[in-house]
């Protein structure tokens, strides 16, 4: 089991800040897999993944990270300097 964050835009396209999700995928995309072929609005808020940023276990990491050991998944847009 796995604990998912969503922020900002993400939070709001799927409609809950957190969830904790049931998975056998092995990395982050395979996750986003799973995720978007839910419903429509998991698929629309992952569509584009280039806009998107991801975080395990607070620290950034990429979409091809393996999940093994991974208790937090977060997802967000690139944050913005200023």
């Amino acid at each position: 089991m796995i604990d998912v964050l969503y922020f900002a835009w993400v939070r709001e396209r799927i409609g809950l800040p957190k969830e904790k999700v049931e998975t056998s995928a092995a990395t982050v995309a395979d996750l986003v897999a799973e995720l978007s072929a839910r419903e429509e609005r998991y698929a629309l808020a992952f569509s584009d993944t280039s806009a998107l940023r991801v975080a395990l276990d607070q620290d950034l990491s990429d979409f091809d990270a393996p999940l093994a050991g991974v208790r937090e998944v977060a997802f967000f847009p690139p944050m913005t300097g200023g």
